[in-house]
């Protein structure tokens, strides 16, 4: 895997797929896992399990604090990756699905968290074109990834142009 300059974005097109597979783009712009957000997500999917919303009761963990949800820190992989990664003639990209997800670290609120994402193949499929991507979450001052997952996104509607064509 071939590691750009840091705050990496790039802009390519369809045709340009294969110069960026295996590139890790990133990192993504920061975002705060406030206790505000893990509050509203779990007010979003009332999973309102404790070690995420009550940070007194949270304190007395070995975190010391509240945690974000894991499927939190896993929803903001979509956007980091959109943001990392324009298609400029794709009409639009749709989140097709996810083959593996890990959680390696907890992620405390009031963390800082950044996106990495590299495309590792994309292909021909019934839909559009097929991509798949390798999306890793940071937090700053913890050691290992809070989030890893092969994202998969579909660029509807359109075709892979084979060689020799028009």
């Amino acid at each position: 895997m071939t590691r750009e300059n840091p705050l990496l974005k790039k802009t390519i097109t369809i045709a340009q797929l294969n110069e960026i597979i295996d590139v890790e783009l990133g990192p993504s712009e920061p975002i705060t896992m406030t206790q505000e957000r893990i509050n509203l997500f779990a007010e979003a999917t009332g999973d309102w399990q404790w070690i995420h919303t009550d940070p007194e009761r949270a304190a007395s963990t070995p975190v010391g604090t509240t945690i974000a949800h894991g499927f939190l820190v896993l929803s903001l992989t979509a956007g980091m990756n959109q943001q990392l990664l324009n298609i400029e003639d794709a009409p639009s990209r749709l989140n097709y699905g996810l083959d593996r997800v890990r959680f390696p670290a907890s992620v405390p609120t009031d963390s800082v968290l950044r996106g990495f994402t590299t495309l590792k193949s994309f292909a021909q499929a019934s839909s559009g074109i097929q991509l798949k991507f390798e999306v890793r979450v940071e937090a700053e001052g913890i050691v290992k990834p809070v989030c890893i997952t092969e994202f998969i996104s579909v660029i509807p509607g359109t075709r892979l142009i084979q060689h020799g064509e028009a």
